[in-house]
């Protein structure tokens, strides 16, 4: 989700990390009140700040969650869920994506537009 759509998409923030409590997952970090903000990624020279949805850890791996839910912005989205798969296969992290009823086909066609087709999503 990207920063714009934060404001609007907040409860669902919340019943996600309570999915991910409830699935065993710990030290949850949400970019949502409440919750300790995950560590935010910055383009040197350039005021452009990523920053995950959700970050957990389940059994001593760091799982790194996005939600795809409908954004007015597809191709931020796009470079954000990019730049978030490609910093958790080198860190040797989980990158996946959280969506809801109602997004699925939006999620699944900006996977396809970016490659990221074998990626399964988590339904909620």
């Amino acid at each position: 989700m990207i920063y714009t759509d934060k404001e609007k998409y907040s409860e669902f923030i919340n019943e996600s990390v309570t999915y991910l409590k409830q699935h065993g997952f710990e030290n949850i970090k949400a970019d949502v009140e409440g919750y300790e903000t995950p560590k935010s990624y910055s383009k040197v020279g350039s005021d452009i700040s990523i920053t995950p949805d959700i970050v957990a850890e389940k059994e001593g791996r760091k799982h790194i969650f996005e939600l795809g839910l409908k954004s007015s912005k597809p191709s931020l989205l796009k470079s954000k869920w990019l730049f978030l798969n490609t910093l958790s296969n080198l860190k040797s992290h989980h990158f996946r994506l959280i969506t809801t009823r109602g997004h699925y086909k939006f999620t699944n066609e900006i996977l396809d537009d970016i490659n990221l087709s074998d990626k399964k999503l988590i339904k909620i």
